[in-house]
């Protein structure tokens, strides 16, 4: 009676070690490719847009090699031209947006492709919903307060950390330039009817003497001297803050308390756009808008602005901007007569 318990139970045991070899002998088969793929993308799930920045292995290193340089520059600008270090309070973080799910921070400056860039974001965050096209959101729904978090939202353990681990990046134009761009959009457009009002009224009162009453009313036909006047006089800030389409890039990003790794120029916006979407890992998401816009402001057409400045106003209103200058390597532009 025991042989035959024995031997089954010798047969089943054997059946069992058989089935164990076949499912590893297939398990081992499966395809080194298959496996190789989905660990690299598992790591590539894992990498930050900071990690692949700094591991420098997934752009051109022309590009690379220019935003060092940048860097750089930025760096040893602050050490030379500021003081004393301060401590970053909320207030200072209302223009740096949030994409947690890329780990991206992006300070935005306004005349400085702000508008396609919070498009761009509007995408990644998922905020335009299905669509993937940033040029197809309105331009007044990319500016709605709220549709973007800012790091001013969040408490500080938050925002300390995400400004450790984030791809922090920031976009800069020639300041002169984005200053005359601000004046041409902001008081030479009639639908600008708000901003008239606002400043333009006060700019006249202030700055044009006997100024017709309609003019008072409406200050939809300040002239750029006005506007440099009002740039220039002491009173202007110790009333209210500048408002941000021509407030200093420095003032509103503060690149000497925030290490900003990536330091895009308008000058080259389409590279450096690309750049930073590399970066980020979704070049293939989604493309940062092209512009063929003819009525883009220029440098010749800065200084054409610039022409009935008296070198006296020329210098004060230099001094104004001088830290945009110096921080972003911009040269003082030769149009300027004050030297």
């Amino acid at each position: 009676m025991r042989k035959p318990r024995v031997i089954r139970m010798v047969f089943a045991l054997s059946l069992g070690c058989f089935v164990m070899v076949i499912f590893y002998f297939n398990s081992s088969l499966k395809p080194a490719s298959e496996a190789v793929g989905e660990s690299s993308s598992r790591q590539k799930s894992r990498r930050s847009p900071l990690q692949t920045l700094y591991d420098g292995d997934q752009v051109e290193s022309a590009v690379q090699a220019i935003h060092q340089g940048r860097r750089e520059l930025l760096e040893e600008a602050c050490r030379s031209y500021t003081r004393k270090r301060r401590v970053l309070i909320p207030e200072d973080l209302k223009h740096i947006i949030v994409d947690d799910q890329h780990g991206l921070l992006y300070c935005y400056v306004p005349k400085v492709a702000c508008t396609n860039w919070k498009r761009v974001l509007m995408v990644l965050t998922g905020v335009a919903g299905s669509n993937r096209d940033p040029l197809a959101i309105p331009a007044n729904e990319a500016h709605i307060p709220g549709n973007l978090r800012t790091l001013s939202e969040y408490s500080t353990s938050e925002i300390n950390q995400r400004l450790r681990s984030y791809l922090k990046f920031v976009f800069v134009r020639e300041p002169f330039e984005r200053l005359v761009s601000a004046y041409r959009n902001k008081f030479t457009r009639s639908y600008n009817t708000a901003f008239h009002k606002r400043y333009g009224t006060k700019i006249v009162r202030r700055h044009r003497p006997d100024p017709q009453p309609e003019a008072l009313e409406k200050g939809n036909d300040v002239s750029f001297e006005e506007f440099v006047y009002y740039l220039v006089d002491p009173a202007t800030q110790r009333e209210e803050p500048f408002n941000e389409h021509w407030e200093r890039v420095h003032s509103l990003c503060h690149p000497c308390l925030i290490h900003y790794d990536v330091v895009g120029k308008y000058e080259t916006l389409e590279q450096d756009s690309r750049y930073v979407l590399q970066l980020a890992g979704v070049e293939d998401q989604v493309s940062f808008p092209t512009s063929s816009k003819s009525t883009r402001t220029t440098g010749d057409m800065a200084a054409q602005f610039f022409h009935n400045i008296s070198p006296f106003y020329q210098k004060k209103l230099y001094n104004l901007y001088r830290m945009d200058f110096l921080l972003f390597n911009y040269s003082v532009p030769a149009y300027l007569k004050f030297r």
